[in-house]
């Protein structure tokens, strides 16, 4: 697609425009910066390495205090060291590093602005890809839905990188941590990297679930009702250490 093709020539392209994008560059990168600056490369090849993206066609962000750390466009995660650290504020002015952020940097800001992200996870997962082509909601198939914030909605379709995109997303993402991008992929958000990525994994997993049950022929999955989601919401909200339930 247009989006991971810019991606595949944009290392390039970005590394050309550096003496361009440095004008931009106000100051260092702080010691907390910086250590989220690994967390958010080492989430970002985990994307790849688990089969949510291709190349570079994903994003990941990060954000210390005021500041939004993104991975940069068309740059390989494999390639991206300490210095290519790449931070913008929340109005998207660039305050470190030289590399172009994402194009998807509307989404990302939207996010940060309306919710208390502090970590945002954009991918082309497959199977939830293709569900965004069929359904404008995810049928709610598992109770994970719950961990998500209810049924999964669908955002519709936007060109990538537009603000329109950025504010159909919003729309999808009320009272929600996760949505589907029509004929586009995921984006979900959380208090960590660590839980931004299992929510997209989860809402991956659950799209597979629904493509595989709904392939049988005459059959239909059953369904969970709103209140058994809403149920199993509540509960999962203590789920860890301190509780044996769920599993």
């Amino acid at each position: 697609m247009a989006e991971q093709r810019r991606d595949q020539r944009g290392g390039r392209d970005a590394r050309e425009s550096a003496g361009t994008a440095g004008e931009t560059r106000r100051r260092s990168v702080l010691p907390e910066e910086a250590h989220a600056w690994g967390a958010l490369v080492a989430t970002a090849r985990r994307t790849v390495s688990d089969g949510l993206v291709v190349g570079t066609s994903g994003n990941v962000s990060v954000r210390v205090g005021d500041t939004v750390l993104v991975t940069p466009s068309g740059v390989p995660y494999d390639r991206l060291a300490p210095a290519d650290t790449v931070g913008v504020d929340l109005d998207g002015r660039q305050v470190l590093g030289t590399l172009l952020p994402t194009s998807e940097l509307p989404m990302h800001l939207a996010v940060y602005r309306t919710t208390d992200a502090h970590a945002v996870v954009h991918t082309h997962a497959v199977h939830a890809t293709a569900v965004s082509t069929l359904v404008p909601e995810l049928p709610s198939v598992h109770y994970m839905s719950g961990a998500l914030g209810g049924p999964v909605r669908v955002a519709p379709y936007a060109t990538y990188g537009t603000e329109e995109l950025a504010e159909n997303m919003l729309h999808a993402l009320t009272d929600r941590s996760a949505c589907l991008l029509q004929n586009h992929g995921t984006i979900a958000y959380g208090t960590s990297l660590d839980q931004a990525f299992d929510r997209t994994a989860q809402l991956e997993w659950m799209c597979r679930l629904w493509l595989t049950a709904s392939s049988v022929p005459g059959l239909s999955p059953t369904l969970l009702t709103g209140e058994q989601v809403a149920a199993a919401g509540e509960r999962l909200r203590g789920y860890g250490q301190g509780e044996r339930a769920a599993g």
